[in-house]
């Protein structure tokens, strides 16, 4: 074998819900420890392993019997049922009752015409709302708005499910056909019915599309207590992330650094080629990055190629938004860095997928292997754990409030609870948090009112709670207010 040959895998299927449709992060995984066949060779070699001769012609006849059943059936349809059933709908249903078995939500089928929106989508930028998709329990489930999206600042969150697109059920409808109805043109508004895991009723967000950049790392440096701290956010593991990575780290160090913050939050991950490139820039030479493991538990790992360790402490940001890639690089930092890791527990995806084309444009993402941490560990549905736990203040996860008439003194109610944490959150302070609509309540509404020159009746009603929403988001960008980000700093400062 040779370190030549690569194998292309998908880390994530990452959906962009946008007018150019769906992106889907490809990459070429090459080991430069283990050389590897290409998958279609690996593919042809499981299937043929050595075996008995009797055993080889009993496995060849129940191929055909199973095959046999299959074209039955398909003409059995054809010639009887009682209406006229087109042959190109029962050889999809087919394909996709087969995928249904495997209770995969990442192996997915995709028509001729689906499969050209998602290769239309690969663009870098995008109309639409800026969240990352998949199926958890045949639900369409959020698993990370993009940092400032549309999606974001509606107040969608990692998984929500998402029941209703415009007011239609959309049970039943694939992966792909419910994206299809999300996407949209720039400045028009689509209402997702959320069904929210801890919320008492349903919520109903209307989210207006934008134009979202695919620019995927930001940098910055913050002065304190003396120490010029780097800051690299990743937004996705994109095509050419590693290489504006290295370019933004080179910038950063040349300034001076004395430690750096690596921000994975809310990134649903992408190509594995790109991380793998990135912890090449920051995990010690000699270690692993991440393992990849077949059907038959053989596995290949990607080793660090840096030459000399950063002479200044890294500590990572993660929250239940990270996934895929940016867990790779987040278990990498804890396992073979060393390094600490700041936040919330994150989303647990840990398979690979590969794209495979079916000859008429139509397009199959099946799972072929797990990938694993530096260490070996099978994160998947389980999540990487920080080394620092740090949750965000409360009011960073308030559901925005939906009110008809109006919320007054002495009503109890969940959606005033949810009005108080938000009060709280923009500094008026209502004395409580558990949803009774007391004085005090009133007091801090009423204040709320008059700084924003609207009706001061103590009330709450729905141009109240409009406000309290634009103000919220206001402060979740604050960060001030971002807690994990400061615990990033101080254990920055601590270490250096």
């Amino acid at each position: 074998m040779k370190n030549n040959i690569f194998l292309p895998v998908l880390v994530l299927l990452a959906v962009l819900l946008g007018a150019g449709g769906m992106f889907a992060a490809m990459t070429l995984f090459q080991d430069n420890e283990t050389a590897q066949q290409p998958v279609d060779q690996v593919a042809v070699q499981g299937d043929q392993e050595p075996s008995a001769e009797d055993q080889s012609t009993n496995e060849d006849v129940s191929s055909e019997v199973t095959f046999d059943k299959i074209e039955q059936t398909f003409r059995t349809i054809q010639d009887s049922y009682v209406n006229d059933v087109d042959d190109q709908t029962l050889i999809e249903g087919a394909i996709s009752g087969m995928l249904e078995t495997l209770e995969d939500p990442y192996s997915v089928y995709m028509d001729p015409s689906t499969a050209e929106e998602f290769m239309s989508s690969l663009e870098s930028s995008f109309e639409g709302i800026g969240a990352e998709v998949s199926m958890t329990d045949n639900r369409v489930t959020i698993v990370a708005p993009f940092r400032d999206s549309p999606a974001e600042q509606a107040g969608l969150r990692p998984n929500d499910q998402v029941l209703e697109i415009d007011g239609e059920d959309i049970e039943g409808l694939s992966l792909y056909e419910a994206v299809l109805k999300i996407r949209g043109e720039k400045g028009t508004t689509v209402t997702l019915t959320i069904d929210r895991p801890g919320a008492s009723e349903l919520l109903s967000i209307d989210v207006v599309r934008d134009e979202i950049p695919i620019e995927t790392v930001y940098g910055d440096i913050v002065e304190q207590d003396g120490k010029n701290i780097g800051i690299l956010e990743l937004r996705s593991f994109s095509e050419n992330t590693a290489a504006r990575f290295e370019e933004e780290l080179a910038e950063l160090e040349e300034q001076g650094i004395d430690g750096l913050i690596l921000d994975v939050r809310g990134n649903p991950g992408g190509f594995l080629q790109s991380v793998e490139d990135i912890g090449n820039l920051i995990i010690p030479g000699g270690e692993p990055v991440v393992q990849i493991e077949d059907r038959d538990g053989e596995r290949m790992r990607h080793i660090s190629t840096l030459e000399e360790p950063k002479d200044y402490p890294i500590v990572g940001l993660i929250d239940e938004g990270s996934a895929s890639a940016s867990e790779i690089l987040a278990a990498a930092l804890i396992e073979a860095g060393d390094y600490d890791v700041v936040g919330n527990t994150t989303f647990g995806k840990g398979t690979v997928q590969q794209t495979l084309q079916l000859g008429d444009g139509s397009q199959l993402k099946l799972t072929l292997f797990r990938w694993l941490t530096s260490d070996g560990n099978d994160i998947n549905e389980v999540g990487v754990e920080p080394t620092i736990e740090v949750d965000q203040p409360e009011f960073f996860y308030v559901s925005p409030i939906e009110i008809e008439g109006a919320l007054t003194l002495d009503m109890n109610d969940d959606r005033i609870r949810q009005a108080q944490l938000m009060l709280e959150g923009v500094g008026f302070d209502p004395g409580r948090d558990d949803g009774y609509f007391d004085e005090e309540t009133e007091a801090a509404v009423r204040s709320f009112q008059e700084q924003e020159g609207i009706t001061a009746n103590g009330e709450l009603d729905a141009e109240t709670a409009e406000k309290l929403q634009e103000r919220l988001l206001e402060a979740v960008q604050d960060e001030a207010n971002d807690l994990q980000r400061q615990e990033a700093i101080q254990t920055i400062l601590d270490q250096s």
